[in-house]
């Protein structure tokens, strides 16, 4: 979610960026040097290392605290990683939130002023465009609809954990809550923190959902590519999904029992949406900066997940495996835990474990006593634009104008006057255009379209062209309240019941139980569209363009103990053209999850799986397009000694994206460089690069057809093929040579993909003895872009540093949850120069993971530090 930026890598290794991105810059622009001199001073006296440990939280011994009912204990291993064990449920959820807050309070504070598009108040006027985006989608305001829609028992969950929070700030203020505090004071001294609500929990769950928003990106592309190109290119340079190459997740769905209503499942809720029935059968400034805050869904954001059957492994019960990629972030964006009950029972039903979100309580993927679970992205389109017709403060509906909906807000200045914003919203969602370049370009030429094509727009009555965007979570959901039902689930009815309430964001959710069960269920807000399919903005003036509900949740692809025994997502097609509903023409394109089958099927086939095996898969390099890379260059010759000895290291190359290879570094230059001079270099109209699976479909056509027109490229001088891929070796030897010198033994692609740690505020603030005390790395990584090992990076960003990582891997084991193992990317701690505020990273470099303690006598062996929470008085 929080996502690093690729700049500021050891200038020796990685290649220093051409241009400075405005969205990878937010953060801390308005420093002076004096606040680096400040800095450096402080340094030198010792004081800042006082400061620092000012702010690390007590691991031993008791601490009373006000509003707990009964005594709660918090276990710690060597990781840092805490087991909470309490008498009810509203003390386990109280404790988790004092503990969220020992570990990660700057983390929180500052997230909740993303959400609520408040940065400014923080950081000052260089926030403002971001705070004018994230204001005019609302997030914070729907965050209160939802926590005022709760029922009685869980708005008492997130009740006691925003109790919990404000226990430890009534004991920590300002640097003794985080150091981060004490380097905000050289800028806004007056800053004072707030008390949490659970507003604050909620509306995270909204930047978890535009994290992970699916197709947005790719339907603005197009719209602002459509004047440009030709029908027949924009329908090379977006295919459509390969069916007959690779898999979907759930291929034939299964019968299995209904849910019940949503009033079965969560008493006293209410559906907010209506839904139809059926018969069966990244980008320019602000929503850059807006992804670097809250996690970006650039080139390598989607995910792995997998469950295997016991009747392929060798304790006979399932294994499950998870890695969610996520953009790069310190700390990240994960929180392990446990939740214990002293005695399970209906009145406190949690004994989970897993990865959670500081800030928001429970777990979100993981593991209880019974049954495991993992999330992948859907990939499913829950984002349309619309084209509006506005005129002043009315727009175009159905032939008559209607009142557009207007409200205005303050937003105050740090150091500044309050700045006021006018939003305006259609029956489709807020009005974007205006904000940023790339939404405002969508209004000034617009263009339509569905089922592949692509027009201008016919029948527009009078006024101005604006965007609006529609969105799912842009309402009321019931989220919130699934994260417990998640918790609590004992088997698949359970876990669907729980699924049904995971509105935002849509995901894959992959199963399994101690009953040796395995399945998939697909969740979420799915929209049923009109005459559109929202892979184009669509008229807004037209209602036969609108949403009709959502689809049935029973109607939703299910799988339960399939013939295959196991079941893969990675963000592929969910299900084949023959499902009645249509839920994307984005899905992504499905290398890694022919990756994972290919490995699956193999090893199966020699042995019964294990968990190492599900480690092996997920540490995988494979490359298809360096195969594919190797395969066209196998008789090519350039008269370059240089770049012919090259292209020997690529004939030879086992396609394994190591970070020792030499091979593969050359490998993934070549790639960008052909990628470049095919669509990018010299073109009237360049294409965007950001989509790095697409384009691997795109160009591995181009190598079956020499015929085509992309070949050519006048400005670059080639003529045909062969011309484009004997310029495109040399240019990446030239490239190369430039990166890392003309010694083939020195290249490695580890160093050149090398991924930098950068604290998402001051770890951009400019001033480099700032930007030290938070920053680690570069480490050196393997893997790549649409990769298993999905470290991705962006094509359009002249460079290779990882910006997108598998944010966390777990492998849980069903046959004993002790022999299960985890690993994220960084560490417990948010607070820097803690011991476990990196200290899972080495491991992460290596695909590593580190046993899981689960048991009661696993937990206790595993213990370094205990704390206990006492009520005050």
């Amino acid at each position: 979610m929080l996502k690093s930026s690729p700049e500021h890598v050891d200038a020796e290794t990685t290649e220093v960026p051409r241009r400075r991105s405005v969205g990878r810059t937010i953060g801390l622009t308005v420093y002076s040097i004096v606040a680096g001199i400040v800095v450096l001073a402080l340094i030198a006296t010792g004081f800042v290392v006082y400061t620092i440990q000012r702010s690390f939280p007590q691991l031993d011994g008791a601490v009373a605290v006000a509003g707990l009912g009964e005594e709660v204990t918090v276990q710690r291993d060597v990781l840092g990683v805490p087991t909470i064990t309490a008498t009810t449920a509203d003390d386990l959820f109280f404790a988790q939130g004092y503990v969220h807050a020992q570990d990660r309070f700057w983390e929180m504070d500052f997230r909740r002023h993303v959400t609520s598009g408040r940065l400014s108040e923080l950081f000052g006027e260089s926030q403002l465009p971001t705070d004018r985006f994230l204001r005019t989608l609302g997030w914070r305001a729907i965050a209160e609809q939802e926590v005022e829609a709760l029922d009685e028992t869980t708005r008492s969950y997130y009740d006691a954990y925003a109790d919990g929070v404000n226990a430890y700030l009534a004991d920590h203020q300002g640097a003794d809550a985080s150091f981060e505090y004490a380097v905000l004071g050289l800028q806004n001294d007056a800053y004072e923190i707030e008390p949490w609500t659970p507003a604050d929990s909620v509306a995270w769950l909204k930047a978890m959902a535009w994290d992970l928003r699916s197709n947005l990106e790719e339907e603005t592309e197009r719209a602002v590519m459509a004047p440009g190109f030709s029908q027949e290119q924009m329908q090379q340079l977006y295919p459509a999904y390969p069916f007959d190459r690779n898999p979907v997740i759930v291929p034939s769905i299964s019968s299995v029992p209904a849910v019940g209503t949503l009033a079965d499942i969560v008493p006293d809720a209410e559906a907010k949406a209506a839904t139809a029935s059926i018969e069966w059968s990244e980008v320019d400034g602000v929503i850059e900066a807006v992804s670097t805050l809250v996690g970006g869904v650039g080139e390598g954001i989607g995910s792995n997940s997998w469950v295997v059957s016991g009747d392929l492994t060798e304790s006979g019960k399932p294994l499950l495996a998870n890695d969610p990629h996520l953009g790069a972030s310190l700390p990240s964006v994960w929180h392990q835990v446990g939740l214990r009950c002293k005695v399970v029972s209906e009145e406190c039903a949690y004994n989970v474990a897993g990865f959670g979100l500081s800030g928001v309580p429970g777990v979100i993927i993981g593991h209880n006593g019974r049954i495991a679970w993992g999330f992948t992205n859907l990939t499913t389109d829950v984002t349309d634009l619309y084209l509006e017709k506005v005129e002043g403060d009315s727009y175009w509906r159905d032939g008559a104008l209607v009142p557009l909906d207007v409200r205005t807000e303050t937003l105050e200045v740090a150091g500044g006057d309050d700045v006021e914003l006018e939003i305006r919203s259609t029956v489709h969602g807020p009005i974007i255009s205006g904000l940023t370049e790339a939404y405002t370009s969508v209004g000034d030429d617009p263009y339509t379209g569905t089922g592949g094509t692509v027009t201008q727009p016919s029948g527009a009555p009078g006024g101005d062209y604006a965007v609006s965007l529609q969105w799912t979570a842009l309402t009321p959901s019931t989220t919130p309240s699934a994260i417990f039902a998640l918790n609590r689930a004992q088997d698949f009815d359970e876990f669907r019941s729980a699924a049904a309430l995971f509105a935002v964001p849509a995901q894959n959710l992959v199963y399994a139980d101690v009953d040796g069960n395995i399945g998939y269920q697909t969740p979420g807000s799915l929209p049923i569209r009109g005459a559109g399919d929202g892979s184009m903005p669509q008229p807004g003036w037209d209602s036969a363009y609108d949403w009709q509900g959502f689809i049935p949740f029973e109607e939703l692809p299910v799988s339960y103990n399939p013939d295959e025994g196991y079941i893969v997502t990675a963000n592929n097609a969910v299900v084949g053209d023959e499902y009645p509903h249509f839920l994307t023409r984005d899905w992504d394109y499905g290398w890694r999850a022919a990756r994972i089958v290919d490995l699956l099927q193999r090893a199966s086939a020699n042995a019964p799986l294990t968990a190492e095996d599900m480690r092996d898969i997920q540490a995988d390099n494979g490359f298809f397009l360096g195969m594919r890379l190797s395969g066209a260059y196998s008789e090519l010759q350039t008269g370059d000694e240089g770049t012919d000895a090259a292209l020997d290291l690529l004939r030879t190359w086992d396609a394994q994206n190591d970070a020792s290879s030499a091979a593969a570094a050359y490998a993934n230059v070549l790639w960008s460089e052909l990628a470049r001079n095919l669509f990018v270099e010299g073109r009237e109209n360049p294409v965007p690069l950001s989509d790095q699976a697409r384009l691997f479909l795109v160009v591995d056509g181009l190598l079956r057809d020499p015929a085509s027109e992309w070949w050519t490229n006048e400005a670059l001088g080639v003529a045909n093929q062969q011309e484009m891929l004997e310029r495109s070796a040399v240019d990446a030897y030239q490239r190369i040579v430039e990166l890392q010198g003309e010694n083939p033994s020195k290249w490695n692609w580890g160093s050149l993909h090398a991924l930098p740690l950068r604290s998402d505020t001051f770890g951009s603030s400019g001033i480099a003895p700032i930007e030290w005390l938070f920053n680690r790395g570069p480490f050196p990584v393997g893997g790549g872009s649409s990769v298993v090992n999905a470290t991705g990076w962006v094509m359009d960003a002249d460079g290779f540093a990882t910006v997108t990582v598998p944010s966390m891997r777990m492998i849980v084991d069903l046959a004993d949850f002790d022999d299960s193992s985890w690993n994220q990317l960084t560490g417990t701690s948010g607070h820097a120069f803690h011991p476990n505020y990196i200290d899972q990273t080495a491991a992460w470099q290596e695909a590593q993971l580190t046993p899981w303690a689960f048991s009661r006598d696993a937990i206790a062996e595993a213990t370094t530090n205990t704390l206990t929470l006492t009520p005050a008085g």
